[in-house]
């Protein structure tokens, strides 16, 4: 497989359909396809092809799409950077990737070009590839070749760059257009509000929706009214969000009581929606939200609430097609050994979703693939009908008076508070108890607030003895990373420093 054929094939069968929607540009199929073959051959002539590598550092928007459409053309692999990295960061990424070009523009290409220019790098916007060029189609790569590079969010240590072959990306792509999960048609328009360089915007949304030969609305990043206006005006009727975006939007819908637009499928991912959450989005729009789960390393997709299947919210659903998810031993590293049903584990996944390894980094790939088996990082649970419910990332696991305590449950039973928006729980050094528990909260605006008191008082009576949070720290805005993941890191550091802070 090449994940270049999605595009061309797509153009092949759908030519005058409406491919891309960026603010005020409508790209057919066939203008797509033109604009990334004249890329494509710029790009050669400035040597790129096969065994090379082409960094995109971009924002959303179609010259994401066409950068990295016109690099895969010429037999290249892509580098996705993300457009939010510092000088530093960015610094790092290209240096370790090893690129042989970069990409950029909009407003990270002042950015962009001064770190290629102090690393004697080769920096272009995609302005710059427009030149009338012939385009000439290389030889397929074979599908275990190296396709794109994306790095990690580099939560613990320097970012890694997770290897993804063709067969992981157009496979997965494949998968969630239809194969009983996404079952999208020529007739649906999926909006795009998740960042292109991360993994479920590149691989769920742009190659899932371009495979099918649907519409794919583009936003530059996710705001709840400008999303609103969006999928009203282009009769949008795919929705994928992680669970920021719906609090978001519910945070806009619940006061205004707007007009609401009408989705034939609604899908969360990139971390577990609060039961609560997903119930009130479903009352509001009308529509079922399909969970689902993936990371980087699995290209993304492994589990998901496939419609073919009895739908149980709170959990991931069951293991997409070709993919096997199992439960095992979190205390045994060095080998695989599989829990049985009901079982609390480690999330382990193998399959035709699972990456290469990490670029340049043996150990790091030696000590998470293990006997064939991808180890996740995420505590989880299967049950009898081969449904995953994710307990707590292993990282993020209290430990207080010698009990375990999932952040992800006290977060699920804090999210049931209507004064509550968001809830992120973690744990802080105790002399006592080893560990304390401490729930960081963003408040609805539209609800009277709660003393920190209260908030203890009601956790108590909702939770058992030895989980319940003992204080609660309110904050305007609870962090978030460019995926709309919460960021406990700087959480923790936070609490750190107002735990060390003088009374």
């Amino acid at each position: 497989m090449w994940l270049a054929d999605i595009l061309f094939e797509s153009a092949s069968r759908h030519g005058d359909r409406l491919a891309i929607i960026f603010e005020d540009r409508r790209l057919t199929y066939n203008a797509l396809l033109t604009e990334v073959e004249r890329a494509a051959g710029n790009l050669q002539a400035l040597g790129i092809g096969p065994s090379k590598r082409v960094a995109v550092m971009l924002e959303n928007g179609l010259d994401f799409v066409v950068a990295y459409y016109a690099t895969l053309a010429t037999g290249a692999s892509v580098v996705t950077v993300s457009a939010l990295l510092t000088a530093s960061e960015a610094s790092y990424v290209l240096s370790d990737s090893r690129a042989d070009l970069l990409i950029s523009g909009g407003r990270v290409w002042d950015t962009a070009c001064a770190v290629a220019q102090g690393m004697g790098l080769r920096s272009l916007q995609t302005a710059e590839l427009s030149a009338d060029l012939p385009y000439f189609c290389p030889a397929p790569p074979d599908g275990r070749d190296e396709a794109v590079i994306m790095y990690t969010s580099g939560t613990t240590g320097k970012p890694k760059g997770a290897v993804l072959t063709h067969d992981n990306l157009t496979m997965n792509a494949w998968v969630s257009a239809g194969q009983g999960m996404f079952k999208l048609t020529p007739d649906d328009v999926l909006l795009c509000c998740i960042p292109l360089f991360h993994a479920s915007g590149q691989s769920c949304l742009m190659n899932t929706g371009l495979l099918a030969g649907a519409t794919v609305v583009i936003m530059r990043q996710f705001a709840a009214q400008a999303v609103l206006d969006i999928m009203r005006r282009e009769r949008v009727t795919f929705f994928l969000g992680v669970p920021t975006m719906y609090v978001g939007l519910l945070g806009l819908v619940r006061p205004n009581k707007a007009e609401l637009p009408h989705w034939r499928m609604a899908v969360s991912g990139g971390a577990p929606i609060p039961v609560a959450v997903l119930r009130e989005v479903e009352r509001l729009f009308e529509v079922d939200i399909y969970e689902g789960y993936g990371l980087t390393e699995t290209s993304p997709t492994s589990c998901f609430n496939q419609p073919d299947f009895e739908r149980r919210p709170g959990t991931i659903g069951k293991a997409i097609w070709g993919v096997d998810v199992e439960i095992a031993k979190i205390e045994v590293e060095d080998r695989i050994e599989l829990l049985p049903a009901g079982e609390v584990g480690e999330l382990v996944v193998r399959g035709h979703n699972v990456f290469a390894g990490y670029l340049n980094n043996p150990d790091a790939t030696r000590t998470s693939m293990i006997d064939g088996w991808f180890r996740t990082g995420d505590i989880a649970t299967k049950d009898d009908d081969g449904y995953v419910r994710i307990v707590d990332r292993k990282k993020d696991m209290i430990i207080r008076g010698g009990f375990n305590v999932y952040s992800r449950e006290v977060e699920e039973v804090l999210s049931t508070h209507p004064a509550i928006a968001l809830a992120a729980v973690i744990g802080r050094p105790d002399e006592v108890f080893g560990e304390e528990i401490v729930a960081v909260v963003q408040l609805h605006p539209d609800i009277p607030p709660m003393s920190s008191a209260e908030m203890v008082e009601w956790a108590k009576a909702n939770l058992a003895k030895y989980k319940y949070p003992r204080e609660f720290i309110f904050v305007e805005q609870v962090p978030l990373g460019s995926g709309g993941k919460i960021l406990k890191r700087e959480l923790a550091e936070m609490v750190a420093r107002l735990s060390s802070a003088p009374p």
